[in-house]
């Protein structure tokens, strides 16, 4: 069992990495303090929950699968896409295999499964987690741009590009319609 723990708590350290590291893609845009990793998957949770209720899915088991569906990048970082034109990186299932080995089987397969899923599209879930992913990164784009950053454009349009789900399309011209602070003024008014 102390084995167990001990790589359990190296887990919860190596995934700490995730609030320290920083989405690459917004460095190549401009942005000189990104959002982290970790900052991305919360709100890429919250975003899974509220589309899979939604499109009548399971909200809890989309929200975990975006909470683990970029924890791999704590070994072989956040490859911005031009990157990605040059490395060929592990599959995220090969990097979470890694992860998990010699961490007690009920962990391993519970995040094992739920990165599986995600990477394979292979339940509604995980199609709404994945559109979340992208939802997530269109909204970023779109409060980057707002605070005056102009090179964005590219990961609004392929995030919107990328959606499946009714519910993420519908979210995606909202936001695009809105401004960033318009939920407040909503709030002050009593709206």
């Amino acid at each position: 069992m102390m084995d167990d723990v001990t790589g359990l708590a190296g887990l919860l350290y190596e995934f700490g990495l995730l609030k320290r590291y920083k989405r690459t893609g917004w460095l190549v845009a401009g942005v000189r303090d990104p959002e982290s990793i970790a900052e991305h998957s919360f709100r890429a949770a919250v975003i899974a929950g509220v589309i899979a209720r939604l499109e009548g899915a399971n909200p809890e088991r989309a929200a975990f699968m975006s909470l683990f569906h970029d924890t791999q990048e704590t070994r072989i970082t956040d490859i911005p896409y031009i990157g990605k034109r040059y490395l060929k990186a592990a599959s995220n299932e090969d990097v979470t295999a890694d992860q998990m080995r010699g961490l007690p089987a009920e962990v391993a397969d519970m995040v094992g499964d739920a990165v599986g899923e995600y990477e394979e599209k292979a339940s509604l879930e995980a199609v709404c987690a994945r559109d979340a992913d992208k939802l997530e990164c269109l909204i970023q784009a779109v409060e980057y741009r707002e605070q005056g950053h102009q090179n964005v454009q590219g990961w609004i349009d392929s995030s919107l590009d990328a959606l499946t789900t009714p519910t993420g399309k519908r979210l995606a011209e909202e936001a695009l319609r809105t401004g960033t602070l318009e939920w407040v003024t909503r709030v002050l008014n009593g709206d």
